[in-house]
């Protein structure tokens, strides 16, 4: 079955300290913390064929920091990801699952997490989700090409 990885990007620095939103940057704890999100993925033995990422500077530097873990994985990045909405994400992977049996799709709140949420629930899983889809949370779907038949692999929160 195909798996779809939704990952919300490790923690920013403040708004106040980039020129602006798009800019942003990771901590070194934000690299850190998604550094384990990527190690606990591949010792779950979790493949990814395709990451679709968000331009922004923070999901980019998430995915940097994710991919030597991840087995560099082939990645592109939309504009149409900076911020997306929960039907724009989930209709990239529909559109992706054409391609690649292993999506992970590293984005923003509130996109990224109300995807999640709206999966699990699918699922029967959403009281498992944790609240908030806090930075550098992972989770793992197993699911159909057209995003049918979902369940719920793994939950990573490597701060939790």
């Amino acid at each position: 079955m195909p798996r779809l990885i939704l990952v919300r990007h490790a923690r920013a620095v403040d708004r106040m300290d980039a020129d602006d939103d798009f800019e942003r940057g990771l901590t070194p704890d934000g690299r850190d913390t998604i550094r384990k999100t990527a190690e606990q993925l591949r010792d779950a033995g979790i493949a990814v064929d395709l990451v679709l990422v968000s331009p922004a500077q923070r999901t980019m530097q998430s995915f940097v920091a994710m991919r030597e873990a991840l087995g560099n994985p082939a990645f592109e990045d939309p504009m149409t990801l900076y911020h997306a909405s929960p039907e724009m994400l989930f209709r990239a992977a529909l559109e992706t699952f054409e391609r690649a049996d292993n999506l992970m799709i590293v984005g923003h709140n509130p996109g990224i997490g109300a995807l999640a949420q709206s999966l699990a629930e699918r699922a029967g899983k959403d009281a498992d989700m944790p609240d908030g889809f806090p930075t550098s949370v992972a989770v793992v779907f197993q699911t159909d090409s057209v995003l049918d038949q979902i369940s719920v692999e793994h939950i990573i929160q490597p701060d939790g």
